[in-house]
């Protein structure tokens, strides 16, 4: 016989990590209690089966994994200590079982690693399988938070780690017989969608450093860019050659031309967008390099609205980026 929802709850609790010193009541009870000094920071973003990821391309295991990485990296975005998540499952008919054991055991692995509590949520039937991640967060006590907002005219645009290599992990998953790179590459490149990396420490280390203005890139680095620009009330100008790649992304493009398209268009990298006074570039790019990753200046902000991307001879490009509800 298959699990009730209690007896489900019951088991996914037992693959997290214990609650941590500051949940007074977790999971179990009518709400959790937790307990913070000053600001929390809270985001919500949820996977949808068919949307986000595809079975059985996506292993269970990764599932869970992905869906605690994109909501946290909104937290990385703020330049946000997180705290704790609370996770809505939406199960589908013939989906309970061991692979909801395993899309917990997921979780975990992202939990322990970012020191994350996941202290509540719900289980209800859906007509495909989703998870919807709360996750809260607070102000770190050096490093103040960081909105999408505060970008000027003269700042330079800044990105952190490496694009594209989301978007040709997506074609690797859907199109697994396509020739390739090497398997140690390949693993490397799946690894952007099967375990992504929110950049929490880079978020920190750029809201200390004096980021002005940041944003994760999940939906595309052209569409982000107009984000920031649309809530800074200036204009982007991004030079497409300056964008850096992740390996294996020219090697499964076509091209030098389409792999730098696709790293400005393609979504899910989980890099952080940021604008930075021209004299604090040097000091905030080593202390990204201190987290363990690279900070690469791609453009400015100048007086104007929108995004423009060129390519080396000049012309600009349309790089729409991904909507959710196109």
């Amino acid at each position: 016989m298959s699990d009730g929802e209690f007896e489900l709850i019951a088991r996914l609790l037992e693959r997290l990590p214990p609650p941590g010193p500051r949940v007074r009541i977790p999971s179990g009870d009518d709400a959790a209690v937790t307990e913070h000094d000053g600001p929390l920071v809270i985001s919500v973003d949820a996977l949808v089966e068919g949307v986000h990821f595809t079975l059985p391309q996506f292993p269970m295991k990764a599932v869970g994994r992905k869906a605690l990485a994109a909501a946290l990296s909104d937290l990385a975005a703020m330049g946000s200590e997180p705290l704790e998540a609370f996770v809505v499952l939406g199960v589908p008919d013939g989906g309970e079982g061991d692979g909801l054991l395993e899309l917990a055991d997921g979780m975990a692995e992202v939990a322990e690693r970012d020191g994350v509590a996941v202290v509540g949520g719900d289980v209800t039937r859906a007509p495909a399988l989703l998870m919807s991640v709360t996750a809260i967060g607070t102000e770190a006590a050096d490093a103040p938070l960081v909105a999408r907002s505060g970008a000027e005219p003269g700042d330079v645009i800044a990105v952190t780690g490496e694009l594209g290599g989301a978007a040709c992990a997506l074609a690797l998953l859907l199109e697994p017989d396509a020739q390739g790179p090497s398997a140690e590459l390949r693993d490397e490149i799946l690894a952007r969608q099967l375990d992504p990396r929110p950049r929490l420490a880079a978020g920190r280390a750029l809201a200390k450093a004096g980021a002005k203005a940041m944003i994760d890139v999940s939906d595309g680095l052209a569409a982000d860019a107009g984000h920031l620009a649309w809530s800074s009330g200036v204009r982007l100008e991004i030079e497409l050659e300056r964008l850096p790649l992740a390996p294996g992304v020219e090697e499964i493009a076509s091209s030098t031309g389409n792999a730098r398209a696709t790293a400005a268009a393609g979504g899910e990298d989980y890099e952080l967008l940021v604008a930075l006074s021209p004299e604090r570039v040097t000091d905030v790019a080593a202390a990204v390099e201190a987290t363990g990753t690279r900070l690469t200046t791609i453009g400015t902000a100048v007086s104007g609205e929108g995004v423009s991307v060129r390519d080396a001879d000049g012309r600009e490009l349309d790089l729409p980026g991904y909507d959710h509800l196109r």
